[in-house]
């Protein structure tokens, strides 16, 4: 009994060491990303500690893009716990060939948009921004597997940010689906 409660011990404490001796890394949250704005400056994610984050990938061509104006909405009237961030990208049918002063004001004269909109970035494939990589898969995130199929994805972290739940293009930002976790 003692032989087997002593080999219980040392299969334990290998279990949480590494083969160098170094403790384990910690997973990367999305407080260590920072990303290009759209005009130019920096994203930094740690600034939004404290808050909800709604991750949206955009397009000013897509059938979905009258969703700015419901996530303005969103934005504004949660403004004091949430944070929406809009990611346009041009990944799927060409639906943001802009540049990304095109897109600043696209986005400013027809939906009123003041809620951060990153600059442009991919969003899935082999040149997939690292924070989408860091959203689309668990091995990164800890939480969920996500694919990305159109436009308007919209990723949901909590005030400690962790990613909480992923809705696609259909959810409408103001549906129930979104704000009953806000």
């Amino acid at each position: 009994m003692i032989r087997f409660a002593l080999a219980s011990v040392l299969l334990l404490s290998c279990a949480f060491t590494t083969s160098d001796n170094s403790a384990p890394s910690a997973q990367p949250t999305v407080y260590d990303f920072k990303v290009e704005a759209l005009d130019g400056g920096t994203l930094d994610f740690s600034s939004f500690k404290g808050k909800k984050i709604l991750i949206v990938n955009t397009a000013s061509k897509c059938g979905y893009t009258p969703q700015y104006k419901d996530l303005e909405a969103l934005y504004r009237q949660y403004k004091d716990k949430l944070v929406i961030v809009g990611f346009p990208a041009n990944n799927f049918g060409g639906q943001e060939p802009g540049s990304n002063a095109e897109i600043k004001e696209f986005c400013t004269s027809n939906y009123g948009v003041t809620f951060p909109m990153a600059a442009k970035v991919s969003v899935k494939g082999d040149d997939q921004h690292p924070l989408f990589q860091w959203l689309t898969r668990k091995e990164k995130n800890g939480v969920l597997d996500a694919e990305i199929k159109w436009n308007f994805g919209k990723f949901l972290l909590n005030e400690k940010g962790e990613l909480v739940a992923y809705f696609p293009s259909r959810v409408n930002p103001l549906s129930e689906e979104i704000t009953s976790k806000l």
